[in-house]
């Protein structure tokens, strides 16, 4: 509740979603709303929003998802201090990563940005990118 974007992501099973990120993920549920199907979550810094589609506030006319995977064209990089307890989390329940994990650097500027990262897909098919900073080094 203190971040200036707070994706909400329409969900298909709220429950099952809210059990993906909190028992799997470790992310904290900060309110939620049963009756309407909402929870405020949150995992260190990185905060968002699930809402069951159908319940409470729907964004419909051709906005809300139809189709396995919602979110396409989208994906949501969450910084983590480690990326190895929720490898460890998903691997321990024979969960898929989406893509593996990776070493990436980027160039901005005259520097590039360092990634440990991976990308999961949660139960409705949005893509989580959870990356650890690996610093900044002389781009080459």
């Amino acid at each position: 509740m203190t971040c200036a974007l707070v994706p909400e992501f329409a969900v298909s099973d709220w429950r099952a979603s809210k059990r993906f990120y909190c028992e799997l993920l470790g992310f904290e549920c900060r309110y939620e709303r049963p009756e309407e199907g909402f929870c405020y979550l949150a995992l260190g810094d990185a905060e968002l929003m699930i809402d069951q589609i159908g319940a409470g506030r729907t964004f419909d006319d051709g906005h809300a998802p139809t189709a396995y995977p919602f979110g396409k064209g989208l994906n949501v990089q969450i910084r983590v201090s480690s990326t190895e307890p929720l490898l460890n989390a998903l691997a321990a329940q024979d969960y898929a990563l989406f893509l593996p994990l990776e070493e990436k650097w980027y160039r901005v500027g005259a520097s590039e940005k360092g990634n440990r990262q991976f990308v999961v897909a949660d139960p409705d098919g949005y893509l989580l990118r959870f990356y650890e900073d690996l610093g900044s080094r002389p781009a080459g």
